[in-house]
């Protein structure tokens, strides 16, 4: 990417003056029946802290459920399978359970109303009705800072509960709270996540301070109260636990509290809490703002132009999602605790150790965009990788804390790694980095000695068969492990590496090996070489068989990396035709089929186009491919306003997994995507359809010399989609499928 481009659509439409980017973020969209990690509280790219309030029972997709009218209390994790630390501030009877979400008068909830509820990037505030208590949150990278606003009470409380509701649930091993002083206590917390995350074991350590003495520190370890502590355990059996600390206030009197977090030791989360919240000096405004300007700086990087405010709101808070739900898990100093729960320390503490879920099929979504708009950040995960690697052995496929998760199936954050070297972002060791992404490919993954599991669960038998047999785990692993070997001989290729390019190129076409001509579909085959059973719906599996998280229509689509063989085996006909056909039929549901089985993981084969789940977010743009580019444009565009909304019960209509769908709707917006991933050598974006007037796209001068690339859809309105001609620089684009753009 070396030099300022310009790139002209022409269609129909209007410029307006912006607000700041930051203020079009609204957390509350799509908070009804959403993940864990997609919360209405406040956090920062990447936080470790992410404080919000939650209100569901453990179970599938907790947390914060936006048709429930009572609150629990702010806890400050909200990562994949990781919770804990919630507090809650209360008056009256004193309570030490939650309650239930349809009896909020038998635990310390309170009721409240979305009329006297705040989301913003960067602040939540909520009135609890029952308490007559103002709560009102803020964060920086690992701390949390809450202000409640009292009414004149001689029983006002902040209780802190270890033990609470989240989506994957947790048992403690061993807990203890400790007084410091009149206005600091401190805590250890040894956590083990559950719902098959067993591998995930932390520690959550915890230094919480507070603007006024309190007048004792209590607690309680099951239903056993303790008053006048200085100290509280759980002992080393897994037991409710929790302390409440007791003050008198008079009316509207505000009482702070900042709360530090560390996964190394209460020491460490001192030093966050101290040199992230000190510089502040108590002043909670101030840390908002910080926290706004940090995340316009962010979304800036896109500044989009257009007289349709909804659609901005709906850009900016995509664009959020893309970069709020993974976290930053080492200290403000570089330390972080391995996969083997042994300290470790970054020689460079401002490149972060990140944790998240898996990237499976990241690559039509997060890559793209992290690598345009932010690419610090993708150039900070290839490092995080390669530490993680260095520690481990293995790259992570999810590292969950800093834990192998072995969430999901193949290794497609080698996708991730490929994109960000193909486009010069390179701050790495580039021989190790190619070292570790072959060995994915090449050596089977099994359990892993630091807890959890690495690599390929199919490699052995996709190697010596060229497919996955159906005895042995799903059809589609062919298709995801296909495209990964493309990946590292594109890697190969790049660095002058002939026989690896040749070996790696030759096994990316294995996807062949189960396509059934005779139907036209990918479709299940035994070991012996014979078809096994076939349905272009359902069969749907995670590790069994079948086709992962998704049904044959879908996945024999699934060939990012080679379209023009796909449909060479297809013929061009059938290709769109059945393409079109799906479409039309997954319209009527807007493009989300979760709903439609007996439960989310059925629903998933039901429809040809589920743009709830990750294996053919691709298929408006498969189109480009096949001669009716016309087409991407219409059905970018249905997606774009069908399966993506604006209010908290439309927002995203599927699984929302940590920003995929979010970065997904922003890159299509702007009229880009990369089929293959941006995982080749010389990166394509395609075109698609373009939302706005007007996006500049500020340009990271460290990695893109180009300074700015301009995209002005002239004309474009809802009604005017089409692209009618395009220029680039000034010269006409001939090929209307698809551009390379060297920035």
């Amino acid at each position: 990417m070396r030099k300022l481009l310009f790139l002209l659509f022409i269609v129909s439409g209007h410029m307006v003056a912006q607000k700041q980017p930051v203020d079009y973020v609204n957390p509350l969209i799509g908070t009804h029946d959403s993940r864990w990690m997609q919360f209405p509280g406040p956090t920062r790219p990447f936080g470790m802290v992410k404080l919000s309030p939650d209100n569901q029972e453990t179970g599938w997709k907790a947390g914060y459920e936006y048709d429930i009218n009572n609150i629990a209390g702010f806890s400050h994790i909200h990562s994949w399978t990781m919770a804990g630390l919630l507090v809650m501030p209360t008056t009256g009877t004193l309570q030490i359970e939650p309650g239930k979400e349809q009896n909020p008068d038998g635990g310390y909830r309170s009721r409240f109303s979305h009329e006297n509820e705040k989301a913003e990037a960067g602040y939540y505030s909520v009135l609890l009705d029952d308490y007559k208590i103002k709560a009102e949150l803020t964060t920086t990278l690992r701390t949390g800072f809450h202000r409640y606003t009292f009414p004149k009470s001689d029983s006002a409380r902040i209780l802190v509960d270890l033990l609470t509701p989240s989506e994957y649930g947790y048992e403690i091993s061993y807990a203890e709270i400790k007084k410091v002083s009149t206005t600091e206590i401190q805590g250890t917390c040894y956590q083990q996540a559950l719902r098959k995350a067993n591998f995930n074991e932390y520690v959550l350590h915890f230094v919480m301070r507070f603007s006024k003495p309190f007048e004792s520190m209590n607690g309680w370890v099951e239903d056993k109260i303790f008053r006048n502590q200085d100290f509280i355990t759980s002992g080393f059996e897994h037991r409710d636990i929790g302390t409440f600390l007791n003050f008198k206030t008079t009316e509207g009197e505000q009482i702070l509290v900042q709360v530090g977090i560390s996964l190394v030791s209460p020491e460490q989360a001192r030093l966050n809490l101290e040199t992230e919240l000190n510089p502040f000096n108590w002043n909670f405004e101030k840390v908002v703002e910080d926290s706004k300007n940090e995340w316009n700086k962010i979304l800036s990087t896109l500044r989009v132009e257009s007289k349709n405010e909804e659609l901005k709101t709906k850009f900016y808070t995509n664009m959020y999602r893309a970069y709020s739900g993974r976290s930053v898990w080492s200290d403000v100093n570089g330390k972080y605790m391995d996969m083997y729960e042994k300290e470790q320390e970054l020689a460079n503490p401002l490149q972060p150790v990140y944790g998240s879920d898996g990237f499976w099929i990241s690559f039509w979504n997060l890559n793209q965009l992290w690598s345009l708009a932010t690419p610090e950040i993708a150039n900070n995960w290839v490092v995080s990788f390669l530490e993680m690697y260095d520690k481990g052995g293995w790259i992570p496929r999810g590292p969950a804390g800093i834990e192998y998760s072995g969430i999901m199936v193949a290794s497609h954050e080698i996708s991730l790694m490929t994109n960000a070297y193909h486009k010069g972002i390179r701050n790495y060791d580039v021989e190790k980095m190619y070292q570790a992404i072959t060995k994915l490919q090449t050596t089977q993954g099994g359990a892993h000695n630091g807890g959890g599991t690495v690599g390929n669960r199919n490699l052995n038998d996709y190697i010596s068969l060229g497919f996955v047999p159906d005895d042995a785990g799903p059809v589609s692993n062919t298709l995801a492990y296909a495209y990964d070997d493309w990946t590292v001989a594109q890697m190969a290729k790049a660095l002058g590496k002939e026989k690896d390019y040749k070996t790696f190129t030759k096994r990316a076409f294995n996807y062949k090996h189960v396509f059934d001509s005779s139907i036209g579909y990918m479709r299940r085959k035994n070991r012996d070489g014979t078809w096994a059973h076939f349905s272009p719906y359902g069969d749907v599996a995670w590790l069994g068989s079948g086709f992962v998280e998704g049904n044959s229509w879908q996945y024999t689509y699934f060939v990012p990396h080679d379209l023009s063989g796909l449909i060479q085996l297809m013929g061009q006909n059938e290709f769109n035709n059945r393409l079109e056909k799906g479409f039309e039929t997954s319209a009527k549901h807007n493009f989300n089929s979760e709903h439609l089985g007996s439960n989310s993981l059925e629903g998933m084969g039901v429809l040809p186009v589920n743009h709830g789940n990750q294996p053919n977010m691709q298929a408006a743009y498969l189109f480009n491919y096949s001669q009716k580019p016309w087409l991407t444009q219409k059905w970018a565009n249905e997606i774009m306003n069908k399966y993506y909304g604006s209010t908290p019960r439309n927002g995203w209509l599927g699984d929302e997994d940590e920003g995929q769908m979010g970065a997904w709707f922003v890159m299509s917006a702007l009229g880009l995507f990369e089929m293959d991933g941006g995982a080749s050598v010389k990166p394509i974006y395609e075109i698609g359809t373009p939302k706005f007037d007007k996006v500049t796209i500020e340009l990271d001068p460290k990695y893109y010399p180009g300074k700015t690339f301009t995209i002005e859809a002239k004309n474009v309105s809802e009604q005017n989609i089409y692209i009618q001609s395009a220029t680039l620089n000034g010269k006409p684009l001939t090929k209307p499928g698809s551009i390379m753009m060297n920035l």
